[in-house]
């Protein structure tokens, strides 16, 4: 099974942190949080590893080299110009069949074999792995019929949706519809599949995900790891 990291973003939120450090070497208890995917990646049986790197991508290659360490074969996809999340798969070469993609910057207990065996199941050219995330609403929320008469009033009111995951397996069709040489989003990707009739499918998932590039969850990841450390990585350590 290959994985693909998506590992070259600018941690622009966590700033000034991540002004001369990527934020995939950002530490979790002491361990940087790219460390701790990889390890989750070995866990589950996956260790061809494709890390696509840009910022600072010189740090990230000196820290991780060749991933023998981990008992992981890493490579390293080299982006000379920003290409957002899905565009960096474009310039890859030898992708299988079937991989499986994931942000460098997340720690989940999610079984990530589970993922894969729901997509070989569907049939579809991309799952995505999906948990349910609450937003409060900082003002008061009115609600009004078509005479403005208010009907309904909610005060600082939490909804909640279904957030990607950042973690998707995709089958090598999807590249057709990836454009080359330039930025092309998720959410760029998923639009254009929804526009051509293209079924995705998605893993819900109710359980613990964090996305540290905010700086709430990257607080709450340290505090977190110490108790969720075997769930997320299990004997998976380097040697």
């Amino acid at each position: 099974m290959k994985a693909i990291i998506l590992a070259g973003g600018r941690g622009t939120r966590l700033k000034p942190y991540t002004t001369s450090l990527p934020k995939p070497l950002m530490p979790i208890g002491d361990r940087p949080v790219l460390e701790l995917v990889l390890l989750q990646l070995k866990k589950y049986g996956f260790t061809d590893i494709t890390l696509a790197v840009s910022h600072l991508a010189e740090l990230i290659q000196a820290f991780f080299g060749n991933g023998f360490k981990w008992g992981l074969d890493l490579k390293y996809s080299i982006e000379d110009k920003p290409l957002n999340t899905v565009g960096p798969l474009k310039i890859m070469t030898e992708l299988p069949g079937r991989f499986l993609v994931m942000n460098g910057d997340i720690l989940t207990d999610l079984d990530l074999r589970r993922v894969w065996s729901s997509h070989e199941d569907t049939g579809a050219l991309l799952t995505v792995a999906v948990t349910p995330r609450d937003v409060k609403t900082d003002f008061g929320v009115i609600e009004f019929d078509s005479a403005n008469r208010v009907t309904d009033f909610h005060e600082k009111p939490y909804y909640s949706h279904h957030v990607s995951m950042g973690i998707y397996i995709m089958d090598k069709g999807i590249l057709e519809h990836i454009p080359p040489d330039m930025p092309f989003g998720f959410d760029d990707l998923v639009m254009s599949l929804l526009a051509k009739q293209i079924p995705i499918n998605v893993f819900p998932y109710d359980g613990f995900w964090l996305d540290i590039g905010r700086p709430e969850d990257y607080d709450l990841a340290n505090n977190e790891l110490l108790n969720r450390i075997n769930e997320i990585v299990g004997n998976a350590v380097a040697t």
